[in-house]
């Protein structure tokens, strides 16, 4: 909140500028009635004409300098523009941050979350790694959720199920790469949420031979005992691209959830 009505560097040198003109114009009046009381007491017109010239030396200096205010706010306002660049930044990055820790604390304990929750802190989520990356990079994210379908705001989603897929994007991907890339898609249509991520990876062997991707089988396991045989999950290294799918059939993990319950 402001406490008070602040000075835009602009207008504070412009009034500089003013100042220090009217003193040098006053100061070459001065001494041009002096020059000619003087005159008429008898000076030498050398010395007149050598005083004349220091006068107009130092008004010259008063306009560089005046020329100097009006350029340095331009500097000081660039500036001021990076730092609030930056400042902005770090409140963005705790503010997705914030919405982060709130998810793991406060929902990651449930059994099921909506898959609208959960696209709110994989989007957070994917807000805080763009931090890390350059503005050139190539990061892909689109959404193609279906709002009016019912599973949408229905507490049948896994809470961070998102998080691997994701997350083993920005650790993997070979960013140094011209054609280097991440690509993360989100749809909902027919009952059915799809998470579809890929990325450029090393072209070295040891991720070649590594079909079905990083941490398949901790996140495999996790899926089949939340949605058993409603769900499908393929992971594979297709010429230097690392591709994952998953595919949950909400509507038919619910149906099975009101059997079982």
């Amino acid at each position: 909140m402001n406490t008070g009505t602040a000075i835009s560097p602009s207008v504070l040198y412009g009034v500089i500028f003013v100042l220090l003109t009217v003193v040098a114009v006053l100061g070459l009046t001065i001494y041009r009635l002096s020059r000619s009381r003087h005159g008429r007491e008898g000076m030498p017109p050398e010395d007149l004409a050598l005083r004349y010239q220091q006068m107009e030396a130092k008004l010259r200096e008063l306009e560089l300098g005046s020329l100097q205010y009006k350029l340095n706010p331009h500097l000081f306002k660039n500036t001021l523009n990076t730092i609030q660049s930056h400042a902005y930044q770090t409140y963005f990055a705790l503010d997705k941050l914030a919405n982060v820790l709130d998810y793991i604390l406060y929902d990651s304990g449930q059994r099921f979350v909506s898959l609208q929750e959960e696209l709110n802190f994989a989007s957070s989520l994917i807000d805080i790694n763009r931090l890390k990356l350059s503005p050139l990079f190539d990061l892909r994210v689109k959404h193609t959720v279906d709002t009016d379908d019912p599973v949408y705001e229905q507490k049948l989603v896994a809470p961070l199920i998102t998080v691997d897929l994701i997350e083993n994007a920005f650790k993997h991907a070979d960013l140094q790469r011209e054609d280097a890339f991440i690509a993360i898609v989100f749809e909902l249509r027919d009952h059915q949420f799809f998470l579809t991520v890929s990325n450029k990876i090393s072209p070295k062997p040891p991720l070649r031979q590594t079909r079905g991707g990083f941490g398949k089988e901790a996140l495999q396991k996790r899926l089949e005992i939340l949605y058993g045989a409603h769900f499908s999950l393929d992971q594979v290294v297709d010429n230097d691209v690392y591709i994952a799918h998953l595919k949950i059939d909400l509507r038919a993990h619910k149906a099975a959830m009101h059997t079982a319950g």
